[in-house]
């Protein structure tokens, strides 16, 4: 029997599948095997007939969705045409990547499999089931599925035994190789350049027309009301969508990274692909490494332990070498989480502190070692109804203490924190996407909206929409520390009250003795809010932090089901569920 090749195909959202699909791949390189690794929006689906051996890798997104690089996939699986033995060819093994915390966990994996089965496919093994909330992170999971996965693959093909495997320290070819130019002239950059449609591989450069910390003075919290200028961009957008953008890193992080790895910012290279790669779209041929440094290669994120593994193949150094291979290695797992995770130490902190490695590192891996830069998405927190050709949006700047000796900061809020529109022209490339909350087209029906802190941003889009449309039985529950220091909006809310199209509950959690917050407003508004669900068939949505406020106003709505409308804690369970089946109570939270 032949050698088999190995596609592995994965779904990611935010890298985390991507990354995992490419140590699987690295890990078949070693054992000498043909692999092919591609998002399964990039994939030929109809090939799937013809495969041998395929792993899929898939997380799960907002409320149990497929992400974004495999929807047309998920589409074309799911056609009611498909013939049921289709994939009667196939063996293949499913990885999806979770969080236990939300309740559809790794829901897109256990779905994908149960339809695989349907089509006739052979599963090698379980599907995995990785959770982000184990003690050990996913490895904990996804370390044994690989093992099993590799066993199972060595028994369907006994003439892999033969095969002498590559030691995990021998480097594998990198993807691709960089070219440096002698001449230093100047290339038109076209990664500006707009076609009809913003999209995530051509965004629209909107002018930053203002950035207006909103918080006061004296409040803990930095938080920006940021508006954009999207005149001739063609976007458009309702209540409920997001605008997604790719943050750049900091200048003097820039400035260490060229020191530390002995680069010349203003080289300028073109990039070649080893195998049949896809030179990355973002990046402009040619390319400075200020260019790539700095809006591509992820440096100040959190490494994964990939980077470790890769790391250690350069390491000369018989201490940083020790302590590389730890790293990477499984029972050094628990070492790498309080050296790294806890204290959210970034990748360039890592070089600093493996200087002997990092002289060592070649050019070329630059792109197998750093992950690209992930996009960001933020609520839309205006209405291109009450404000034409215009984007706004409400940020909490993220900045926190860990045991390091430097403050830790959001790569994308700190970013935004800092563009000044006052001295000089700022464009900040932009591109919106369908967000998951959607609100009623029906004039009559009323909206409950509860959106504490940056929450509420989603809602004021909402409110400012409906009122232009003369949609009047709009309620909010807002919450935040003080009045007098983070009451976001609360000129406008007095507006729209003022005028009778909005009824506000608020809560200030700071300003007396008792802690107040917005499950607590909700459950003093039993006969207000049982009219609305159950007679006046209202609409009720949550935005804002996932920890434990969606759980809590939750509670608080099932406990004004049992008080006002008499019935059992098993019967508001259910009133619920049947709610949020039928999208009359939707979510959008994030962590």
């Amino acid at each position: 029997m032949s050698k088999p090749s190995l596609r592995v195909l994965y779904g990611s959202q935010t890298g985390t599948a991507q990354d995992t699909a490419q140590r699987i791949a690295r890990q078949a390189r070693r054992k000498q095997l043909q692999v092919q690794v591609l998002p399964l929006d990039s994939y030929s689906v109809a090939n799937l007939i013809s495969e041998s051996l395929v792993v899929f890798v898939c997380s799960t997104t907002g409320q149990g969705d497929p992400p974004d690089n495999m929807k047309n996939f998920w589409r074309f699986v799911f056609k009611k045409s498909l013939p049921v033995g289709s994939l009667s060819r196939l063996d293949c093994a499913i990885l999806g990547l979770g969080d236990s915390s939300y309740p559809k966990f790794n829901y897109v994996a256990k779905k994908l499999h149960k339809r695989l089965l349907q089509l006739g496919a052979s599963m090698l093994l379980p599907v995995g089931l990785a959770d982000d909330q184990h003690d050990l992170g996913s490895d904990a999971v996804i370390d044994p599925w690989l093992s099993s996965f590799w066993e199972k693959v060595f028994a369907l093909y006994p003439s892999l035994a033969d095969v002498i495997p590559l030691r995990e320290d021998e480097q594998l070819p990198p993807t691709y190789t960089f070219h440096f130019l002698d001449n230093v002239k100047e290339t038109a950059d076209d990664r500006l350049s707009v076609p009809t449609a913003p999209s995530q591989s051509h965004p629209f450069p909107a002018r930053l027309l203002s950035n207006r910390r909103v918080t006061d003075r004296s409040h803990f919290q930095d938080v920006r009301h940021i508006e954009f200028d999207i005149t001739g961009s063609n976007i458009e957008f309702a209540a409920g969508d997001v605008v997604m953008m790719y943050p750049c890193n900091a200048p003097e992080d820039i400035q260490q990274f060229c020191q530390l790895l002995r680069l010349d910012p203003e080289a300028r290279f073109t990039l070649r692909a080893t195998d049949n790669t896809a030179v990355p779209a973002r990046l402009p041929q040619p390319c400075t490494v200020r260019f790539l440094v700095e809006s591509y290669l992820d440096i100040s994120a959190v490494p994964r332990r990939s980077f470790f593994e890769l790391l250690c193949t350069f390491a000369t150094n018989e201490l940083e070498r020790e302590k590389l291979v730890e790293f990477s290695s499984a029972a050094g797992q628990d070492e790498l989480h309080s050296y790294c995770n806890r204290p959210r130490r970034t990748a360039l902190e890592v070089l600093a502190d493996f200087p002997h490695t990092t002289a060592e590192l070649k050019v070329d891996y630059l792109l197998d070692l750093f992950p690209e830069i992930q996009p960001r998405s933020f609520s839309i927190a205006s209405s291109l109804q009450a404000h034409p050709h215009r984007l706004q949006i409400l940020i909490a700047v993220v900045h926190y203490k860990t045991k390091l000796y430097k403050p830790r900061r959001g790569l994308c809020s700190t970013w935004l924190a800092s563009l000044d529109p006052t001295q000089g022209e700022v464009y900040v490339p932009l591109w919106v996407k369908k967000g998951t909350l959607k609100f009623p087209e029906d004039k009559d029906t009323p909206v409950i909206m509860v959106g504490p802190g940056t929450g509420v941003a989603p809602f004021r889009s909402a409110l400012q929409e409906r009122i232009v449309e003369g949609k009047t039985a709009n309620i909010l529950f807002f919450g935040c520390r003080s009045e007098c220091r983070d009451f976001y909006f609360s000129s406008e809310w007095e507006e729209m009250t003022k005028a009778g199209h909005l009824t506000l509950f608020t809560a200030f959690s700071r300003d007396q003795e008792e802690k107040v917050y917005v499950q607590h407003r909700v459950r003093e508004n039993p006969k207000l809010l049982w009219d609305l669900i159950t007679n006046k068939n209202a609409c009720f949505y949550i935005a804002g932090n996932a920890k434990q406020m969606p759980a809590s106003v939750c509670d608080a709505l099932k406990e004004v089901f049992q008080e006002e409308g008499g019935v059992s804690a098993e019967d508001a369970e259910q009133m619920l569920v049947a709610m949020e089946r039928s999208g009359r109570l939707q979510s959008e939270t994030w962590s």
